[in-house]
């Protein structure tokens, strides 16, 4: 029978190192997307927000081309990924497909779901964005499921496709 073993030592750190990430990010004053200021890391976590809501959270290395690429008017399904769920979630299609139809580039050329899309890129246009610099992947990973467990963020999964 295997018996108790302690917690990795590397990964230890790892963990030990997220909530002071955490508290960091949360003390920032929010920005939105259109008032990102020159200085914003290259690489990190961001968490878009309405009033005191927090919606979604996500990892970059790349923070201002990414926040930019979820709600440019012409990013598609593949890069406005948190407008893309947002979608379908007001539109009630929530379950892929796995068909030519339901796919995501067909709802994104919808004339029904196409509309709704386009103006959840500018609602998240509007959100507040905070971030923090955070450039080991490794952290980077585990700082998002931080973030979203301690936050409750509506629009994360972690599910497997």
């Amino acid at each position: 029978m295997l018996g108790y073993k302690k917690m990795n030592e590397t990964f230890k750190q790892y963990i030990e190192s997220l909530e002071p990430l955490y508290q960091r990010l949360m003390q920032m004053e929010p920005v939105s997307v259109v008032t990102l200021p020159k200085e914003t890391p290259l690489s990190g976590i961001y968490l878009f927000s309405e009033d005191e809501q927090h919606l979604y959270v996500g990892r970059t290395n790349t923070i201002r081309k990414r926040l930019q690429n979820h709600c440019r008017p012409g990013s598609g399904h593949n890069s406005a990924t948190f407008a893309f769920r947002l979608a379908r979630q007001l539109t009630g299609q929530t379950n892929a497909t796995y068909t030519e139809q339901g796919s995501r580039a067909y709802l994104q050329n919808d004339p029904k779901f196409g509309p709704i899309f386009k103006a959840q890129k500018e609602r998240v246009r509007n959100m507040n964005v905070r971030y923090v610099l955070e450039p080991d992947p490794m952290r980077q990973a585990l700082l998002e499921m931080y973030v979203s467990v301690s936050l409750g963020t509506l629009h994360n999964d972690f599910d497997n496709h």
